[in-house]
């Protein structure tokens, strides 16, 4: 699918956000636009279709808006990788660090069984620390990483790099 519709026109630059001296960028204007929201799902739908995963997993919160619509769309189960005391049941936990210190995820240790293919979904990939840390999460389940997709990307903070030997797909590149 070709991106004829221009997602950057919905994204908000908010500088100084959430610290002094990051430029923020905002998604809230494109969920608030039906027809943006949808052509972001829809982009991110085309790509995941074509690998054929068992699952989506989507890191709280904000990979929750893409990944929850992308996985009901695709007829997938969705499997949430939340932030530190959110899950009730067992789970498996990671800590790593981030732009602006340190963090944990979390994911049910019954999320995913051996052998399977999830895509894990973003909203933005910065340094790649939180993809990276969700990608072991995965691995440590025993699945496979099928492939790791972003809506946003901030290409000159290197988080390519960082998910090297993942399948790494966005749709919104600044350089």
């Amino acid at each position: 699918m070709t991106d004829t519709f221009d997602l950057k026109r919905h994204i908000r630059d908010v500088p100084d956000f959430p610290v002094p001296g990051v430029l923020f960028r905002d998604i809230t204007p494109l969920l608030r636009n039906a027809g943006a929201f949808a052509h972001a799902i829809d982009l991110m739908a085309a790509h995941v279709r074509a690998i054929a995963p068992d699952a989506i997993a989507a890191i709280e919160s904000r990979g929750f808006l893409f990944g929850a619509p992308l996985a009901a769309m695709l007829g997938l189960p969705f499997v949430p990788i939340r932030k530190p005391g959110k899950l009730p049941a067992a789970r498996m936990t990671i800590e790593y660090a981030l732009e602006y210190g340190n963090n944990q995820l979390d994911i049910h240790a019954d999320a995913l069984s051996r052998g399977q293919r999830a895509v894990i979904v973003d909203d933005l990939l910065a340094t790649g620390g939180t993809a990276r840390a969700a990608a072991k999460l995965v691995e440590l389940l025993g699945a496979e990483v099928a492939g790791i997709v972003f809506l946003i990307e901030l290409a000159p903070l290197g988080g390519r790099s960082a998910l090297a030997g993942y399948d790494v797909r966005s749709f919104v590149r600044y350089d």
